[in-house]
């Protein structure tokens, strides 16, 4: 049976010995069918980001690394460490399932996973993978999936190590490093980062009922751990415990107007062949997102903890040389610890699942799952998709894609306690959708390409205080993703056109613009690197009857980095070249033009 090195290791322990040779290949993705599979066979659209193209962007945070992705929308309410918003094609932003090494992270109350808090230092590679994969993995899927894999390091007897050090506007400082490598038959890494940063005014004042006017600074500080172990036994069985934590403060405007966080992943992977075409995994862990709020006289204000326990079984069976099942199951378990008195403050979802991965005639690739859900909150559901891609000669191919997802109801949806204002609504159904995807790819010698379109229909959508599945979505989209090498330049041009809708009141979706264009040009001139990023994004509404318009924008950024040797590195960036004033959410301020300086060490 074929195995992806990179990716069984971070998922189900295979192999460390050769696992720094496949970290450049993002040609195999693992988060699209839950196993090591080559792009080239899948209907579902794919985005990858190693550890190399981190440090080729230099970006200083995950939301600016995302929002370089085609078909996400990065809304962020103020600077760096500030609430993050993500839209992936359109759905709304807790309709995108995040995993960090397997393991479902995010809010129960909320629904959304703090990107902003996870340090982009202890990332080794993010997978995003877009269109619905409920039929995969069950709730939240509906917009896509994002997976991050912590960093693992060179697995080589003699340790690899890293050191990074920088600075620049607003006070800003970060710096962080690694150790990593095996011995025998084991294998380790551990990596630690901070970053402290005085940050700008996050809000400008507002006027009316909840007026605010708070003219500071607003500050973030984040400290970040990540440790992995791993051992293989003698007859290929292995085993890998994993850690990540990040704890800090972040300042805001508004009442409360700080948060006190914590976000922690404990988790530990086995992984064993039962027989010569039967591979199977388990995982089991446990993900927290904890956070203490506090008034701006300093006063305690509210907590709210998450617990997510995480458990599950994968099987890979290798029917034949073409066709692989994958049969699995999952289990979550939620629970929030609140000093507001939820009326329910836990809850179970249990699903099974089953793939099927076919070569057919050659040229053809089929994808086909189905999956069964039971959460405790709602009863049964069930999901499916199918994909089809056939690729032609002359590097040409052509695929399409149906599938359907849902979401269910968040803590705060369905057991918020009824102050005076409603409660939550224990009926709730979850939100549900459907998605069409057609599209045209290819690789050539200097060019790659790919055009999709999809049109999705999202039905009960909770809308309203006390929340009602009364509201409905449709989304149509195009997607495009260039790639060219010219005179020596790599250039990359992501382009996204959308319709997101509310088939209620026919207004468009709050917060999405219908066109968003990525440009980066880069190229290497011996022992120096140069680079060059432009993102325009067009107008959008900050609410839902669209009477408050965000005007679109432009930003052009720079970055520079000198190879003095194979082991030091110098470089830096100058964002917002333009000096552009601009808002992404109305109100809340963006950066002005600022720079960042920053020296690396690689063993």
């Amino acid at each position: 049976m074929h195995k992806f090195v990179y990716s069984s290791l971070l998922l189900a322990g295979l192999n460390p010995a050769t696992a720094d040779e496949s970290v450049n290949l993002p040609n195999y993705v693992v988060t699209a069918t839950r196993t090591d599979t080559p792009v080239n066979q899948l209907s579902a659209a794919t985005v990858t980001y190693t550890r190399a193209d981190i440090e080729q962007y230099q970006v200083n945070s995950l939301p600016e690394l995302l929002q370089r992705a085609t078909g996400i929308d990065m809304v962020q309410n103020g600077g760096m460490g500030k609430n993050t918003s993500i839209f992936m094609r359109g759905t709304n932003s807790d309709h995108v399932l995040v995993l960090i090494d397997g393991i479902k992270v995010g809010s129960v109350t909320t629904g959304t996973t703090p990107f902003q808090y996870l340090p982009i230092d202890q990332i080794e590679r993010v997978e995003i993978i877009r269109g619905p994969h409920s039929s995969l993995y069950g709730s939240e899927a509906i917009g896509g999936v994002i997976q991050i894999f912590t960093r693992q390091g060179k697995q080589q007897e003699k340790p690899n190590i890293t050191l990074d050090a920088g600075g620049g506007n607003y006070a800003t400082l970060e710096t962080s490093g690694s150790i990593s490598g095996k011995w025998r038959n084991a294998w380790y890494s551990l990596s630690a980062s901070h970053i402290n940063t005085q940050g700008f005014d996050a809000r400008k004042p507002t006027t009316g009922f909840f007026a605010i006017d708070h003219p500071d600074d607003d500050g973030y500080y984040n400290t970040g751990l990540n440790a992995k172990l791993g051992y293989r036994f003698d007859n290929n069985a292995e085993v890998e415990a994993f850690y990540m934590r990040s704890e800090g403060r972040t300042d805001f405007d508004g009442t409360p107007d700080k948060t006190e966080f914590v976000n922690q992943l404990v988790g530990l992977s086995g992984a064993l062949d039962i027989t010569d075409i039967w591979h199977a995994t388990f995982r089991l862990g446990q993900s927290r997102d904890d956070n203490d709020n506090f008034a701006p006289d300093g006063s305690f204000y509210s907590h709210f903890d998450s617990t997510r326990w995480n458990a599950s079984w994968l099987n890979e069976l290798q029917l034949a040389e073409d066709h692989q099942l994958i049969i699995g199951a999952d289990y979550r378990f939620d629970e929030v610890d609140s000093s507001t008195h939820f009326t329910e403050t836990e809850r179970y979802d249990a699903g099974v699942f089953a793939e099927l991965h076919s070569r057919l005639f050659d040229r053809h690739y089929l994808n086909a799952s189905v999956r069964w859900d039971e959460n405790e909150a709602f009863g049964d559901y069930v999901t499916g998709s199918f994909g089809w891609r056939f690729n032609w000669n002359h590097g040409l191919s052509a695929f399409a894609s149906f599938g359907n997802a849902f979401k269910a109801p968040t803590f705060n949806e369905l057991f918020w306690p009824d102050t005076g204002f409603g409660g939550g609504n224990p009926n709730l159904q979850p939100e549900e959708s459907t998605t069409f995807e057609v599209g045209l790819a290819g690789n050539h010698d200097w060019l790659t390409w790919e055009v999709r379109a999809y049109h999705t229909n999202i039905d009960n959508l909770i809308a309203s205080w006390p929340p009602q599945n009364i509201d409905k979505a449709q989304i149509d989209g195009i997607e495009t993703d260039i790639g060219a090498e010219i005179f020596g330049w790599h250039n990359k041009v992501g382009f996204q056109l959308l319709s997101p809708k509310d088939r209620i009141t026919n207004k468009r979706l709050p917060r999405r613009a219908e066109k968003i264009l990525n440009y980066d040009l880069s190229r290497s001139f011996d022992a120096l690197d140069v680079g060059a990023t432009i993102l325009a994004r067009g107008d959008s509404f900050d609410d839902t009857r669209n009477n408050t318009k965000i005007h679109g924008f432009v930003t052009v950024a720079l970055r520079a980095a000198y190879h003095f040797n194979q082991n030091w590195r110098v470089s830096a960036k100058l964002n917002n070249l333009l000096d552009k004033q601009y808002q992404l959410t109305d109100t809340y301020n963006t950066a002005d033009r600022n720079f960042f300086v920053s020296i690396h060490y690689n063993n």
